[in-house]
């Protein structure tokens, strides 16, 4: 949907210098190197986990952390008709080339986005007369020049970007008002034919729940396949707002699923009203979670592609102002907790990095054959969406009771995870659960293990 911010001398720019030569004397990014990389984690469930880029961008701590965390590469603007030919019939491949090199090189799949668009035109286009018929040539040019040069090198396209209004209504643009709601198939069917391989998406924002938007997404979908023309899936753009993930993305990514179509979580990014804090990354890392969970939880869910990976290169706070800090990087390419809830969603450990969450066991009151016992885990650098802690008794003691936790015991290990209320815990915060217990002899306290 939105462009990332330009290259140039911007505050993303300046942060990449200073992070590429801060690595040169430091490990970096030293964060997170111990954790399986999302890329792997994605590939073992199927998925596909993306990030959108700048081309110019692609060096560095940058580079380092596309090339190895995700699998995926959409060119944030280096593919848009505006991009692509500034010029009638003068061409500019230079950044997209860069980034299906980048991709190529780093063996990562590349999303094309976008041909047919309201926004992002160049001027020759937008301020030309033309009759539908030279309307529809230059749409079927277009889409045939750029994708016959891709041909065989890109998993999918976004062929055509955000056809409907808020209410389910056709939006008017240069396409719809000179060619109809026709246009739409036009395009998936030159698409086709320039590259038979690729996957043709049509891909639109606040579609992510049921609502009269997405249902009118699913209706277009329905009569196209109806009608033979080539279509392979949706892309819902979710770019959200922190807490607000629609209840029914689950079941609207299963509708579409049902009507023999891919869909792609496609833009997703978390906003936040500044400044972020303790409490927001840790509902946001919530947030990606559940998007992440929803996108696992249907088999014909592609994949997820967030719109940026750094808060350093996202177009949020220059579109909403006072908001920001919507990526699961930090503008210093530090991962925040939406990064760790990423790899949670994927299969990953919740493990937050050592030493900065603990578990700590403590015996509150001993009785003759009894004893009621307390677990107080407790975060400081980092914050938790969920928890599980274990232990191994070692004189026989054995729970009867726990409050605060769902409990288990076999033998002598016992595993507690949190309740449904009690699994965040903010950087700072701690959270507590107890527990009633046999013992006899003696009541050694055992070593509790977080993870």
């Amino acid at each position: 949907m939105r462009s990332l911010k330009r290259s140039g001398l911007s505050r993303a720019s300046l942060l990449t210098g200073i992070a590429a030569l801060a690595a040169l004397l430091v490990a970096a990014p030293a964060a997170h190197a111990a954790d399986t990389p999302l890329r792997d984690l994605a590939a073992a469930k199927g998925k596909v986990i993306g990030t959108a880029v700048t081309g110019s961008e692609l060096t560095g701590t940058y580079g380092a952390i596309a090339g190895a965390q995700f699998n995926s590469l959409t060119p944030g603007n280096a593919m848009k008709w505006g991009s692509v030919e500034p010029t009638q019939g003068t061409y500019n491949w230079t950044e997209a080339d860069q980034i299906v090199a980048f991709a190529q090189a780093h063996n990562q799949q590349v999303r094309g986005h976008t041909l047919v668009w309201h926004s992002q035109n160049p001027s020759w286009l937008t301020n030309g007369t033309w009759t539908p018929a030279q309307l529809g040539t230059l749409l079927r040019n277009h889409i045939t020049t750029e994708v016959t040069r891709y041909q065989g090198k890109l998993a999918a396209w976004d062929v055509v970007n955000e056809p409907f209004n808020e209410d389910g209504t056709y939006r008017s643009t240069l396409w719809y008002n000179g060619l109809g709601s026709d246009y739409i198939a036009q395009a998936l069917t030159a698409a086709r034919a320039a590259d038979p391989s690729a996957k043709l998406y049509i891909n639109d924002y606040n579609v992510e729940g049921v609502n009269a938007k997405s249902t009118a997404l699913y209706n277009l979908v329905k009569s196209l396949k109806d009608r033979g023309v080539p279509i392979d899936g949706v892309g819902l753009q979710a770019h959200l707002v922190l807490g607000q993930v629609p209840s029914t993305l689950q079941q609207n990514i299963q509708r579409f699923a049902d009507l023999g179509v891919d869909v792609a979580i496609t833009e997703l990014d978390i906003r936040m009203q500044l400044p972020a804090t303790d409490a927001k990354l840790t509902q946001q890392a919530a947030d990606y979670k559940a998007v992440l969970a929803a996108c696992v939880a249907v088999t014909r869910c592609a994949g997820v592609t967030v719109w940026g990976f750094t808060d350093s290169d996202s177009w949020i706070p220059d579109v909403f102002s006072g908001y920001g800090a919507a990526t699961p990087y930090d503008e210093n390419y530090a991962p925040k907790p939406a990064y760790h809830a990423i790899a949670t969603a994927l299969g990953g450990s919740s493990t937050p990095p050592t030493g900065a969450c603990t578990a700590t066991y403590s015996v509150t009151s001993q009785w003759n054959a009894g004893f009621t016992g307390q677990v107080r885990i407790a975060c400081s650098g980092a914050s938790l969406s969920s928890w599980k802690v274990s232990w191994t008794y070692g004189a026989g003691q054995q729970i009867t009771q726990a409050w605060n936790a769902t409990c288990t015991q076999a033998g002598t290990a016992v595993s507690c995870a949190n309740a449904s209320y009690n699994g965040t815990v903010s950087n700072g915060g701690s959270v507590t659960f107890g527990f009633n217990a046999s013992w006899s002899g003696s009541n050694p306290l055992p070593t509790v293990t977080l993870g």
